[in-house]
């Protein structure tokens, strides 16, 4: 069994909301190697929840209330880290909304103003914040992971507006892959499987999509939290100094099957 050791490093989680978050079995690995974690929520309505997860972790979390519909909450938020920390060697994004009304239906249907906030959340919000972590990795170099879904590249009937800002989202990390390189930052992003999270709740059709993966991936099961979160960690440590640009599948090989 292999271990990561990031003691002394710093890392910012977003999208923790509750004990079944992907965010949040990602953060206690983080937390399990060591690194001390800023966890970023969205409002006051899952600070609580936030609060009290942060405080189990070996090394209580920082928690930041941001929105990221707006550039100056991130701006802010980065400032705050800067002050108090220094510095951050890895990001995690695990952000994703929709209307529930565009994640069934026909894609067809999704009016301009749910495609606008859907790919606004899910997608952009990954721009500002990379720009506002990069000068706080510049020193040490350091790692911004996002996570993405098969949706970006097919159909999953149900999934709808959520594949197309999947999609916007895999190409973000190239170019900002491409961008960042010189400066030893490093940007994947993690295509996981279904999971049963809160959210999963709202994609129409998500029972049959995950016993259809079940039955067609060739480990023929679906994955876990941690297995997700390992690989996470991997891409947030130095075992993985040589990897940037990359959508890594984490789906027990769903992916390489036609049929």
């Amino acid at each position: 069994m292999f271990s990561i050791d990031l003691s002394g490093k710093n890392a910012v989680v977003f999208g923790v909301a509750n004990q079944r978050s992907i965010a949040w079995a990602i953060a206690q690995a983080l937390d399990r190697a060591g690194a001390k974690l800023v966890l970023a929520y969205q409002n006051e309505r899952v600070s609580k929840s936030v609060e009290k997860l942060a405080a189990t972790l070996s090394t209580p979390a920082m928690t930041i209330e941001c929105d990221v519909s707006a550039d100056e909450n991130v701006e802010s938020m980065f400032a705050r880290i800067q002050g108090e920390l220094g510095h951050v060697e890895a990001v995690v994004h695990s952000i994703a909304f929709a209307n529930r009304d565009d994640l069934g239906g026909g894609f067809v249907d999704t009016g301009r103003e749910g495609f606008r906030l859907a790919l606004d959340i899910s997608a952009y919000s990954l721009v500002p914040i990379t720009r506002y972590a990069a000068p706080l990795m510049v020193e040490n170099g350091g790692a911004v992971l996002t996570m993405s879904f098969l949706a970006s590249e097919r159909v999953f009937p149900g999934y709808n507006v959520m594949g197309t800002a999947k999609a916007a989202l895999e190409n973000e990390v190239r170019q900002l892959a491409s961008d960042l390189g010189g400066d030893n930052i490093r940007v994947n992003a993690i295509s996981a499987g279904p999971l049963d999270t809160l959210s999963s709740r709202v994609i129409s059709g998500y029972r049959d999509m995950k016993r259809i993966h079940a039955e067609r991936s060739p480990m023929g099961r679906n994955i876990t939290l941690d297995e997700v979160a390992n690989t996470a960690l991997f891409l947030c440590s130095g075992m993985s100094s040589g990897i940037t640009g990359e959508v890594i599948h984490v789906d027990t090989g769903y992916h390489i099957m036609g049929i």
